[in-house]
């Protein structure tokens, strides 16, 4: 999986799915597939998530799934740290 920051290439989620070229396993995800990781102490987060599950809803998609986004998203407001989200500094 691509992620959009360097840092989280290494080893952030789990990628041990088999893979077949440019193609996955159900539930694999191939390794240049863009994905974006959100942490709960990113101050924008839980919105994210929250407008993300109710934009499949919007789509018609499962229910179940924007339930446990949803649920996801009051999690992420309830967790007690928050920073506004930040990069780590360029290698020299």
């Amino acid at each position: 999986m691509l992620h959009s920051r360097e840092d989280y290439q290494q080893h952030i989620q789990d990628d041990r799915t088999s893979m077949i070229g440019n193609t996955s396993a159900p539930g694999g995800i191939p390794q240049d597939e863009p994905v974006f990781l959100l942490r709960a102490q990113d101050a924008a987060a839980a919105d994210t998530v929250r407008y993300w599950g109710n934009r499949v809803k919007e789509l018609g998609g499962d229910l179940d799934l924007v339930v446990a986004a949803l649920q996801q998203a009051d999690a992420m407001d309830a967790w007690p740290r928050k920073k506004v989200p930040d990069a780590p500094p360029p290698e020299a």
